[in-house]
């Protein structure tokens, strides 16, 4: 009887490794099994990005050597950051990623979104201000779009909401200052903080964000409401406007 041929690998070039013989084990069990132990003694520092997006991969492919997926994803993204912030359609545009693939990313992502909100969650913000920018690093530095987030806090300066008041382009999204005080006071909030990302990389503020975190101080003012900070990200680090004393 005729063995069936087997079925192509997505994967395959030119440099893929060799089918294993019969009844040989296939060559990536070994490395997915010291991959884990390198993983579990030194966590994710012990291991760069494409071995750590490895990891993440095993799940959703495994009966498949993954190297060659991981280190496609990260040439074409950057990093492991950009590449589980990437827009699904972008990710699925890879040759091997699938539907089931890419879910899986976003899973990360949002789990990720989860725990660095749970480390703000029922705190002063302003005696934890290094949670609230790595909460904002993780939900919108690399972000290939921009978006404006407001926190929105209680007297305690306990957060009341987080809330994205706005998608835009690679390099802009508009804000209105009169609807970010009506959600305030929707909200009852005594205090904000703004953040926006540059998609770019560059944190450093414009004159365009300066312009708009003046106005929106000025109309929030009078109604008793302080605007503690506004945050800019990028994937290379952040600016404060109240550090840079522009407001």
């Amino acid at each position: 009887m005729r063995r069936p041929e087997p079925e192509p690998d997505l994967l395959a070039g030119a440099d893929a490794p060799a089918a294993p013989e019969p009844g040989e084990a296939p060559h990536y069990l070994g490395h997915r099994d010291r991959l884990r132990a390198r993983f579990a003694q030194g966590g994710a520092d012990a291991l760069p990005d494409y071995e750590l997006l490895e990891l993440a991969l095993f799940r959703a492919i495994p009966r498949r050597d993954v190297k060659p997926l991981a280190k496609g994803l990260i040439r074409r993204f950057g990093s492991f950051a950009e590449v589980i912030s990437a827009e699904p359609a972008r990710l699925a545009e890879v040759e091997g990623m699938s539907a089931g693939i890419v879910a899986d990313l976003k899973l990360i992502e949002a789990a990720g979104h989860r725990l660095a909100r749970g480390a703000i969650a029922e705190r002063p913000l302003l005696s934890s201000w290094g949670a609230v920018l790595e909460y904002c690093r993780a939900t919108m530095a690399f972000s290939p779009r921009e978006q404006f987030r407001i926190l929105f806090l209680d007297k305690r300066n306990h957060l009341i909401a987080d809330e994205v008041q706005g998608r835009g382009t690679v390099d802009h999204t508009p804000v209105y200052p009169r609807e970010v005080a009506r959600r305030s006071l929707e909200l009852s909030a005594t205090a904000i903080i703004l953040a926006h990302n540059h998609p770019s990389g560059d944190p450093t503020p414009s004159s365009a964000d300066v312009k708009m975190t003046r106005e929106v101080t000025a109309v929030l003012a009078p109604l008793g409401i302080v605007v503690h900070d506004h945050i800019i990200l990028g994937r290379n680090g952040h600016a404060s406007l109240k550090g840079l004393k522009l407001i």
